[in-house]
Order: structure tokens, then C-alpha cells, then sequence
């Protein structure tokens, strides 16, 4: 066992996942874990509660017929529940699937087929409506068991249903012995002797081009990333009583590891956040110390507080700028007048100070991670006095691969690899990882392991480049990367980050492969949309704005021509992933007569 500074204590690697929650409940067992947003309010669970649910799901997996390595979907909003049957899933050494919420019928048969789930956790509505179709038609479920009422049984399903308020009733769990909140010792035993090495869960990429690839992640690839968490923490001032607000989904690898089973392992409690749209007024209610999140969502603070800040004018625009330019000046450590160093303390109260309040007050840490931060946005928070720390990971690496440490935050790169982990770069400058983090494989695909897993070491498929001090800098993707016609190489993230750092595009795809010069397709913001309604007047207004960006874009970097998007860039229509990324390969196939027209 270690301990960080303010008292936090970590469990070793060696411990398997839910080994941690039932050891971490002798600490502090009546104390809060998980908290829920009811109509009421927040609503907690304890630490012993959680255990007891952890044990009771168990056990009732287990009279169903659930084995070890048997395959457990879950898919639903966060909340404890899904922590909850993750755990209990684990513990009976069977592996679980996330799923994203976002997913049509066809991606959930697909997901049943290829990873052979036989179980399914899920809530209600037209998300279990969509479950249960997919289950009948793959007909390999053999049971889904409901967080809400169970529905009316389909007449067509072969599988059974149960629902979660009922499962700790069934007769054949009951441990007359056992007090309500005790645990069974046997049980808690047989969970201990579950192996570092098996696999614990199959992630399956969001796929921003061809079909996702299921990653097996063991215990101990977690455990690892634990660890390095902890080490990174150790380095700033995580302090006691951490509250972790869960906004990203509990599917992807890094709210599973970062937002989950890092808190767990810190004694911590995790607030689950069951609309990304109440983020900013759960920052409110919350008052979180950390939040994990990709940028898209730190893009959209971002807009906010500058809307809020024009909006206002006046003084209150004038010192909010002048904050931030003294700020971004001490993070470039650039010349700062005797001036500004004497009114900067002021702005610190005046401006600073109100900032952080509106992110709650407690907040120690804002991390980014699942895709490139735009360093001037990373500068724009730490200006006013929010550590804002951007790390990089993949789901094959469990997912943490690197992050700027608390102390040393240089938002432009994605900081040293973490403890643990080892990097290089390869003859084409592609970053290799190697360490206790990587997966086991993919699951079902020998070639695809075969070709990603290499003497140990894993191909990420990024372009880097490592400075002398450590610290990773991100240049784009090997398979993103456009070769024009003159032979130029271009990373189009690098050219769509600067795009999109305008406040009137929502989003943009560059494009130009074998092509004399590049082109970009456009999806304006909401503001912009409603400002500028004419098509000609919003031609023009972003005919003046990729004119202003190209000034300071390289000659092979500027954009051309671009199309405005006939439809925002979303998750409902494919052209985002469920973690807001990005679906390259989709969105330039749906625009592919007008990407045509272009070059013509």
C-alpha cells in the first residue's frame, strides 16, 4: 500500500479490480462512494452499500448461470448502477462490454455477435427497446437485467428478464448468517483469487473509420494505469475528500479506468453527471476537485465564458482581457510591465477567483485526454488560473500513455510518459509504446494484434515527436496524414484545431490528399447560424474568416475552398463518435460529389 501526500491511499497493481473496492471499504465504510442526481436532489451511496450490491449482483450472476470469462454487456447512462454491475460482473471473473448509448440496433447485434455476450445490463425506453431487438436478433442473449422496472416480456425474445431492485430478493442468495451491510467472507475470498491476468473487460474503439476492434484490457493493464495516475497526482495537490465528477461515458476506456476505478483505488467518490448537457451546473452543485474530459467539451466552456464576458462589456470585459494576457504572457514566459505585475495580484480576486467559482470552487484539476487540446484553449484556463492537465492515451494502453505533470504543465505537448511506461519513436517517427498497460490483444483478430503488437511493443499509429526533457508533442496520425500533390505532408488535426478555435465553427474536416492544394468542410456554431441567416451572408462571413486563419497557416497548410455542412456534425447522424470525435472516413464519403466539385 502507498499513500499520496493528503493521505489518499492507493492499492497495489497486484490486486485485482473489484479486489480494491472491498478492501478500500474497511477505511471508511459509511462514508459516500457513488452519488446519483435524482428529483431530489443528489442522492449517495456508501462505501459498504456499494460493496454489499457488488456481492448481491454477484451472486445472482452466478445463479443464472454466468461463468468465468463468460461476456456481460452493459449499456446505459452513468450511474451507480453500471459501477455497480461492472464490479459485480468482474467479481465472478466474467468480462465485461461496455457499450455506448449512442449506438444504433445494427452496431448493438454487431457488438452481441462478435464478442459473444450472453447477459446485458441496461435502464429503460427506446435504449432497451433497441437492446432487446438486437438480442433477438443475434439470439444468443440469454438474459437482460433492467436498472428501471423491467418492461412486459417480448413475445419474440428467448431471453429472460429481471429487474435490479428485485434480483437481492430471490431466495436462493439469501445468507440468513449475514448482517445487511456484512459481506460474505467465501465470497470475498473467491474474489481475491481472481488473476492480475485475466482479462477483465473487452472496449471496443468508437471507430472513426472502419469497424471497431474489441480491445482486452486485464486487471492488471488497469492496475497499471492506477499507479501511474497515482504517481501524477502524487506530484500536485490532489488533497483529501476528492471528488471525481463522471461525465464522459462509463464505455469508453478512459472514463472506465480515470473516472471509475481510479477513485476507487484513491478512496475518492465519483459524482455520475446523466446528460452531458447539465455539465456546467453540475460543476454548480458538485463542486468537483477533478473532472476528466475530451475537448470538444473544454471548447465549449471555453465559448461559453467568452459569450458571457462579450455579453457583459465594459470594465468587466476589460479586465477579464487583461487577466488573460497577463497569464498567457507568465505561462510563455514572456517580458510582464511592473504595471501588470502590480495589478495582477488584483485581477487574481477580481477575475480569477470568480472563474473558479463558477467552476464549482474546489476544482483542482481539469484533464484532457481522447484527442488533441488546442494548446490556445489549454492557455486560456491556465491564464486564469486552472490547471488544465493534457495527457494521451488509447484504449489499447488502457488507456494512459502520458500527461504534463502537475507541476511542469506545458499544454502544447501531451507531457512525458508516465510511470511504467516506455516510448520511442520508429524510423517514420510513429510513437511505440511499451508497459503493463497494454492490452492483451483484440479480441477475435490475430492479424489485427498481429500487426498492432510488435516484439511488445505497441504501434499507435500517431506521428510524434519526443523532446529532450520527455515530453511527447502529438503531430498527427500516420493514416490521417495528407500527402498533396507536390509532395507536401500535412497533419489536417493540426490545420482543423486552429479552425475550430474560432468561435463560429462547431467543427471542421480538412482534406486535400493527392490534391494540389487543401479544402475544408465547415459546420458553423449555433451563434453563428443564428447571427448570419442568409446562405450568401454566411458564405461571406466564412470566407472572411478561413482568409484571416490562412495568415497564419503555412503555404501548403492554407485552406482553398471550403463547403458549409448542410447538418451539424453529430452522434445521431454518424458524424461524430459517441466521445465527439470526429468520423474522417464518413463525413468526407457524404460530401464526396461536392469534395469533387471543388478540385474541378
Amino acid at each position: 500500500m502507498f499513500q499520496l501526500k493528503a493521505g489518499v491511499m492507493f492499492f497495489p497493481q497486484s490486486s485485482n479490480l473489484p479486489s480494491t473496492l472491498f478492501k478500500n471499504m474497511e477505511i471508511a465504510p459509511t462514508s459516500s462512494l457513488f452519488f446519483d442526481k435524482k428529483s431530489d436532489g443528489w442522492v449517495g451511496l456508501s462505501w459498504q452499500e456499494v460493496a454489499r450490491k457488488t456481492q448481491d449482483i454477484a451472486k445472482f450472476l452466478i445463479s443464472i448461470g454466468i461463468r468465468p470469462d463468460d461476456k456481460v454487456m452493459i449499456c446505459s447512462e452513468n450511474r451507480s448502477e453500471w459501477a455497480i454491475a461492472n464490479l459485480a460482473i468482474m467479481s465472478v471473473g466474467a468480462i465485461v462490454v461496455p457499450a455506448y448509448t449512442t449506438l444504433t440496433q445494427s452496431d448493438y447485434a454487431f457488438l452481441m455477435e462478435h464478442s459473444h455476450t450472453r447477459y446485458i445490463f441496461t435502464s429503460s425506453g427506446s435504449l432497451a427497446d433497441s437492446l432487446e431487438k438486437a438480442a433477438i436478433k443475434t439470439g444468443a442473449v440469454e438474459a437482460i437485467i433492467y436498472f428501471d422496472k423491467r418492461p412486459p416480456q417480448k413475445k419474440k425474445a428467448r431471453f429472460e428478464c429481471y429487474d435490479w431492485q428485485e434480483i437481492s430478493t430471490i431466495p436462493q442468495l439469501a445468507n440468513q448468517h449475514i448482517a445487511p451491510h456484512q459481506l460474505d467472507s467465501e465470497f470475498v475470498s473467491s474474489v481475491e483469487k481472481i488473476a492480475a491476468e485475466n482479462v477483465c473487460c473487452i472496449i471496443y474503439t468508437s471507430g472513426t473509420g472502419g469497424t471497431p476492434k474489441g480491445v482486452m484490457l486485464t486487471h492488471k493493464s488497469i492496475q497499471a494505469n492506477i499507479s501511474a495516475a497515482a504517481d501524477l497526482l502524487a506530484e500536485g495537490s490532489a488533497g483529501d475528500k476528492t471528488r471525481f465528477l463522471s461525465l464522459l461515458p462509463l464505455s469508453h476506456a478512459y472514463e472506465h479506468t480515470a473516472g471509475l476505478h481510479l477513485p476507487l483505488s484513491m478512496g475518492a467518490n465519483v459524482w455520475f453527471c446523466n446528460s452531458p448537457e447539465r455539465f456546467a451546473q453540475d460543476l454548480q452543485e458538485v463542486k468537483p476537485t477533478i473532472m476528466t474530459a475530451v475537448p470538444r467539451l473544454y471548447e465549449v466552456l471555453f465559448n461559453r465564458i467568452n459569450s458571457g464576458i462579450m455579453a457583459k462589456g465594459g470594465v468587466t470585459k476589460t479586465l477579464f482581457d487583461k487577466a488573460v494576457s497577463i497569464g498567457t504572457a507568465k505561462i510563455l514566459k514572456q517580458h510582464i510591465s511592473i504595471i501588470d505585475r502590480a495589478i495582477d495580484p488584483v485581477l487574481t480576486l477580481l477575475v480569477r477567483s470568480k472563474v473558479k467559482n463558477r467552476l464549482g470552487g474546489r476544482l483542482k484539476y481539469f484533464v484532457s485526454g481522447g484527442a488533441a487540446l488546442n494548446p490556445d484553449i489549454g492557455r486560456f484556463f491556465l491564464s486564469l488560473g486552472v490547471q488544465i492537465l493534457q495527457g494521451y492515451g488509447q484504449t489499447e494502453a488502457s488507456p494512459l500513455i502520458s500527461a504534463n505533470r502537475p507541476k511542469r504543465i506545458r499544454i502544447e505537448t501531451v507531457g512525458p510518459a508516465v510511470e511504467g511506461v516506455e516510448v520511442k519513436l520508429s524510423d517514420t517517427s510513429e510513437l511505440l509504446v511499451k508497459g503493463d498497460c497494454l492490452m492483451q490483444g483484440y479480441w477475435r483478430d490475430e492479424k489485427a494484434t498481429a500487426d498492432t503488437l510488435i516484439d511488445g511493443w505497441l504501434h499507435t499509429g500517431d506521428i510524434a515527436h519526443i523532446h529532450a526533457d520527455g515530453y511527447i508533442e502529438i503531430t498527427g496520425r500516420v493514416k490521417d496524414i495528407i500527402v498533396n500533390s507536390g509532395g507536401d505532408n500535412i497533419s489536417p488535426s493540426r490545420v482543423e484545431s486552429i479552425l475550430c478555435f474560432e468561435p463560429e465553427i462547431e467543427a471542421a474536416v480538412v482534406f486535400g490528399d493527392k490534391r494540389p492544394w487543401l479544402c475544408s468542410i465547415i459546420s458553423p456554431s449555433e451563434s453563428f447560424l443564428s447571427e448570419y441567416r442568409s446562405p450568401n451572408d454566411q458564405q461571406t462571413k466564412l470566407a472572411e474568416i478561413v482568409k484571416r486563419i490562412n495568415n497564419s497557416l503555412s503555404q501548403s497548410e492554407k485552406i482553398r475552398k471550403f463547403i458549409m455542412a448542410n447538418e451539424a456534425f453529430t452522434v445521431a447522424n454518424k458524424m461524430l463518435t459517441p466521445t465527439l470525435k470526429v468520423r474522417r472516413n464518413e463525413i468526407l464519403k457524404n460530401y464526396k460529389n461536392q469534395i469533387d466539385e471543388l478540385y474541378n
